[in-house]
């Protein structure tokens, strides 16, 4: 009595779930549907059997009721006048509409949530710039003084190795300058020696 759909990973667990001893599948009684509203309402609660009466365009439900009609002749009158008014037609084009109304709803939540977490990431990531941005400068600028100090050193290191190289040079001469005084000064005792021994 009634039609049955389920959102399943296979169709041995659809199978599983309706209970079913043989594979409908394979006989032709069951199918794989791509009916929009039909996927919509399974997927809203996938793993549960939904049911609709046979041959309604209600929506699958998990506790779906019989319809109710008065009688045979009534309700081939009433089948008869619904279709010619359409009437029948409009609860499903009006579910149709609303499920669409639903889906642009929920579409505009999701564009909305990803363009929150866009900003938020966006957010983020300015602030990891600015961060990374920051311990750049104070990185330069520990570099620079340290360069500084160095520069100040070698000038400091250079003006002293100057000044030593100087007070080198001016022993070095005033040691060439002893030398030839004494060399004259031993020539002439040397001489003086020499005649006393005579």
């Amino acid at each position: 009595f009634y039609d049955q759909a389920i959102a399943a990973p296979s169709m041995k667990a659809a199978l599983a779930a309706w209970g079913a001893s043989s594979n409908l599948f394979h006989q032709g009684v069951a199918k794989e549907t791509d009916d929009p509203d039909v996927v919509a309402a399974t997927m809203a609660k996938p793993g549960v059997v939904l049911r609709r009466p046979v041959g309604s365009d209600g929506p699958f439900t998990e506790s779906a009721e019989l319809p109710t009609e008065l009688g045979e002749g009534e309700a081939r009158a009433g089948r008869k006048s619904k279709s010619k008014s359409g009437s029948q037609k409009r609860p499903a084009k009006a579910e149709r509409k609303a499920s669409r109304e639903i889906d642009d709803t929920v579409a505009r939540k999701a564009a909305a949530a990803f363009e929150k977490e866009e900003r938020r990431r966006e957010a983020a990531r300015a602030k990891e710039e600015a961060t990374r941005a920051k311990e750049r400068a104070r990185r330069d600028k520990a570099v620079a003084a340290a360069e500084a100090a160095l520069d100040k050193a070698r000038r400091e290191h250079e003006a002293k190795a100057e000044a030593i190289e100087a007070e080198r040079a001016a022993l070095d001469a005033r040691a060439e300058a002893e030398q030839e005084r004494w060399d004259k000064q031993r020539q002439k005792l040397d001489h003086a020696l020499r005649r006393a021994r005579e």
